[in-house]
Parts: structure tokens; C-alpha cells; sequence
């Protein structure tokens, strides 16, 4: 008998609605009993990671400390859990699919038909298996991408039904994720979808084990009831998930639900004290309760779709806390900034953010929000592409370079302040081709920065192609804005501060991947600060 307990989580209904943050709060509460817990995420698509996806498409591409391209749940679950994840808590079918074809090529199968049963189902179950049992984790919990009833999930939902058996009825459970919608007109609560979602689901046949149903009315003791004899689940397992103005209180939501102790019942374990969520609680005071308000212009090409700069937003957040400041994020596109103007558009703001992105467009609206930073003594915070944007401004106005870029933007500008990084050249693939992962970094002493981290050795996460150009390294220096963090095997340039500026920081790495709950980023919690001051 395994060690592992195996909770598989799926959606019904319609899509968009929280398996990702359900998955966390029940892990997180797990956790907070004292065992150890992983969260994976299974994706229907066919591409192998969504590092060649368009944010628009799917929001924002998470990277581990292992250099994998994940989708954006798995940030969440690093922000509840406080633990990282790796290659291994992302799965999707283009890489299940992969591994198969090479497999196949490799005459691994001894000449069989492939087939989706066995071949794809078995490689499914592998990798569900592998993260269990490689780490020895109490708990995995597996968010299955998607709604139920969906084609490209049916190879998930055959997989998983078949761990049930091959691992027993104690080692694994579902949890079904449904919508009750509200009629406004004849004032109702509707559980019809449910039904045909669960029936769905075990036409299939798994038989859900307990029922999340989220609502924006509370659920009364009579429609649960109605529920669990349609559904054939025990009435405690019909679980509310009422909507909440953060994410952050679910786990709370769940606890009063008594989610955790529903989940530990059924699959036979002690239940022992009750979680200990002094800190998630202390941090919910904080947030529910500031003392100041800041205004922070959070200037990208992707700001239709909030989901594009997921842990940024979420780092402002537990940044905010920290600070007991509400945070109000006002997002910009750069586009607008090269039609209005900067003081137009940027005026009233406590500190500016230029974000990471890819491509030229909107890029000098960018540039522009550096400048408007740098010039007003605005706190400024530059990730990534915003780093090299200050970098481009800074070459153009200040070393008077006139028509200093990046190589990405103009391959034959006369100042490339920023240039394709040596190992890249050459490469002609996107996927998975760029510089990814945690790399260490050594901050100098006296800055900013180093007053923010307290401590000289760090180690960030990248994703990025293009870098600052160290022939410009004295001449950035000596005009003031200087390198002070430096790659200590590479020599890359990894942070620059503005000398003589209030809070003027650009990274070339994402601070906003290893932001959690417990621990909020020192740079964020920093930014956030000067902002208020």
C-alpha cells in the first residue's frame, strides 16, 4: 500500500472557476495540519509548455526554480504552499504525447500498436505517480485542466479513474468543482448544470467523492441536501464556495467548510488539532485593514487581461500587507503613453512598474514611464524588459546616445545598451530556448537593493533572451546608474539603481515568481514602502 494519498481535482460546468485555488486552500490547510503536500496541474493542450503561448491566450507563463515554463496555477500554488514546485507539477498533453512518439521511435513498445489505453492513460499515470513517490510527499494533490466533458480531457479522466483501483479506495479521492448558478429573475438557485456535470463525470465513471459548488449566494441546508441525493455523495461533502473579495480568505472559506477534515475522514487518517493559520490569518488582518492607500501604475501591452501579470499583482499584494498598505494597481498600456503622453497619463501615481513582455510593441511607451520615473523622482521598479527599457532611456537621455535599443527592437542600432545574450545567438527555436531558472546573484553593499535583501548572495529566476551589454558597464557607472548586482559566474549584469533617485530599481529577473504569502518579496516590500513615503 502506498505511502501517498492521491486527490484528483476536476471542474464542471464552465470553465474559470478556481480548481487552481480550491487545489491551494485544501493543500494549504493539509499543510497547516502538519503534513507534507504537492500540488500538479494536468493541461489539455498540445503544447508541450506555454512559454511559446501568448498571454493573451493564457495568461501569464510561470517558471520554476528548475527553469520549467508552467502554467500560472502553479504560481499559486507556491504562493499558499510557500514550498517550490518543479518540472514535475506541470504536465500537459503535448509533453505526455512527446515522451510516447519517442518512446515508440525508440522501439521501447516492441513493435505494439500505440495506443491512447494503454500507452498515453500509462504514461499519465506515471508522471502522477513519479511526484509521490520521487519526494515522498503525504499528500498530491492533481488539478486536472479544463471542464469535464471536455474531449482533449478524457485521456486525464481515464487515467485517474484507473488509480483508483490500481491504488485503493483510501489512497485516492475526488473532488468535483461545479457552478450553482443564480437566476436573477425568478430569484432562484439552479443545480441542474451540477447534475448533468456529475452525471457527465460518472459516465465516465469516477463517482466524486466530495462536491466544491461555487456561488455568489449562500447555498441553504435544503439545496445541499438536494445535491448530495442527486449526486450520490454524503451531505457533509457538499462543500459552498461562495465568491470572496480575495482569494487569500478560501482556505478560511474551506476550513469553516471543514473541507480538509471531510477529505482526511474519507480517506481513513486521524484527524488530529486544528490547523495552525496564525500567519495566513495575521496576514488576511493586514491586508483587510490598511492604514495608508498607494497608486501604482503597472505599465504593459498585455493589461486587458489581469491574468498576464498574475504574480505581479499578487507580489503588490503581500507587499501591500507587509507595508499595511492597500494597494491600488492602475494598469497601463504602453501603447497609450506613446499616444497621450507620460505626464497625461502617469501623473497622480505613487511609484511605476514597467513589466516583462517580448517585442517592440509599445516599447517606447515603456521607455517613456522610465523616463517620467526617473525625471519626477518617482519610485520606479523595472522587471525584466523593464530593466532594459531604463537602460535604453537612460543610454538616449542621459549618455546622449541618441539612438541607443535593444538588438531585439533595432539589430542595427548604433548603442546596443542591450544585446542578445552569447549563448543565444544562433538559436532559431523559441521554445524552452532561453535563459530560465534560478541563477545566483552577489548585490553590492550600501545600495538599495542590498537594504532591501540584507544580504549580499541571492538567487532569482529568469526568463530572457536579450541582456544589458557590459561594453556600456563604466559608462552607466560613472553617469550614475549603476550595476549593483552582478551574475558572480557570468558576470551578467542582474540589477541596476539609480544613484541619486528616491527608489529607482531594475532587474533583470522576475522577483514576482518566489513572492508567497509568508514570505512577500523583499524587493516588492521595498518598492511598496518608498511608494507610501
Amino acid at each position: 500500500m502506498p505511502n501517498t494519498k492521491y486527490i484528483f481535482v476536476t471542474g464542471g460546468v464552465t470553465s474559470s472557476l478556481g480548481k487552481g485555488i480550491i487545489s491551494a486552500s485544501l493543500a494549504k490547510l493539509l499543510q497547516a495540519r502538519g503534513y507534507s503536500v504537492t500540488i500538479q496541474k494536468l493541461d489539455p493542450y498540445i503544447n508541450v509548455d506555454p512559454g511559446t503561448l501568448n498571454p493573451y491566450e493564457h495568461g501569464e507563463c510561470y517558471v520554476t526554480d528548475d527553469g520549467a515554463e508552467t502554467d500560472l496555477d502553479l504560481g499559486h500554488y507556491e504562493r499558499f504552499l510557500n514550498i517550490p514546485t518543479s518540472q514535475a507539477n506541470n504536465i500537459t498533453t503535448g509533453r505526455i504525447y512527446q515522451s510516447v512518439i519517442n518512446k515508440e521511435r525508440r522501439g521501447d513498445y516492441l513493435g505494439k500498436t500505440v495506443q491512447v489505453i494503454p500507452h498515453i492513460t500509462d504514461e499519465i499515470k506515471r508522471r502522477i505517480l513519479l511526484l509521490g513517490s520521487k519526494h515522498k510527499f503525504d499528500f498530491v494533490i492533481t488539478e486536472i485542466g479544463g471542464t469535464v466533458g471536455d474531449i482533449e480531457s478524457l485521456p486525464y479522466i481515464e487515467a485517474v479513474r484507473q488509480l483508483k483501483w490500481e491504488l485503493g479506495q483510501y489512497n485516492t479521492l475526488y473532488i468535483h468543482l461545479t457552478l450553482v448558478p443564480y437566476l436573477q429573475a425568478s430569484g432562484e438557485l439552479k443545480t441542474k448544470p451540477t447534475q448533468h456535470s456529475v452525471k457527465e463525470l460518472l459516465e465516465n465513471g469516477i463517482q466524486p467523492d466530495i462536491l466544491v459548488l461555487r456561488t455568489e449566494h449562500e447555498l441553504t441546508p435544503e439545496l445541499r441536501k438536494k445535491v448530495a441525493l442527486f449526486c450520490n455523495v454524503d451531505h457533509e461533502a457538499v462543500v459552498q464556495s461562495i465568491d470572496v473579495s480575495t482569494i487569500y480568505e478560501v482556505p478560511i472559506l474551506m476550513q469553516k467548510e471543514k473541507l480538509d477534515e471531510t477529505v482526511l475522514r474519507k480517506m481513513n487518517l486521524e484527524i488530529k488539532e486544528k490547523p495552525k493559520l496564525e500567519r495566513w490569518k495575521n496576514f488576511l488582518k493586514r491586508l483587510k485593514n490598511p492604514k495608508h492607500k498607494v497608486k501604482i501604475g503597472l505599465v504593459g501591452k498585455y493589461v486587458e487581461l489581469a491574468d498576464a501579470y498574475k504574480s505581479i499583482n499578487e507580489a503588490l499584494i503581500h507587499a501591500g500587507a507587509v507595508n499595511e498598505a492597500e494597494v491600488e494597481i492602475c494598469f497601463i498600456h504602453s501603447e497609450t503613453l506613446e499616444e497621450s503622453g507620460a505626464e497625461e497619463v502617469l501623473k497622480g501615481l505613487d511609484g511605476i512598474l514597467v513589466a516583462p513582455g517580448f517585442g517592440d510593441r509599445g516599447i517606447e511607451g515603456k521607455i517613456m514611464a522610465a523616463k517620467y520615473a526617473r525625471e519626477n523622482n518617482i519610485p520606479f521598479l523595472g522587471i525584466c524588459l523593464g530593466l532594459q527599457c531604463a537602460v535604453v532611456e537612460f543610454a538616449r537621455n542621459v549618455l546622449n546616445f541618441e539612438k541607443a535599443h535593444s538588438t531585439e527592437m533595432s539589430r542595427k542600432t548604433d548603442y546596443p545598451v542591450i544585446d542578445l545574450m552569447e549563448e543565444q545567438k544562433g538559436i532559431t527555436e523559441k521554445g524552452g530556448t532561453m535563459r530560465l531558472g534560478a541563477y545566483p546573484c552577489t548585490i553590492t553593499k550600501g545600495t538599495k537593493v542590498f537594504e532591501a535583501y540584507k544580504t549580499q548572495n541571492i538567487s532569482e529566476r529568469h526568463r530572457h533572451r536579450y541582456e544589458f551589454n557590459n561594453t556600456y558597464f563604466e559608462d552607466f557607472k560613472k553617469a550614475g546608474m549603476i550595476p549593483v548586482g552582478i551574475n558572480p559566474e557570468t558576470e551578467l549584469v542582474e540589477i541596476m539603481e539609480l544613484k541619486d533617485h528616491k527608489w529607482y530599481i531594475g532587474v533583470q529577473f522576475h522577483p514576482e515568481y518566489s513572492s508567497t504569502v509568508i514570505n512577500p518579496h523583499p524587493l516588492f516590500v521595498s518598492f511598496i514602502k518608498a511608494s507610501i513615503s
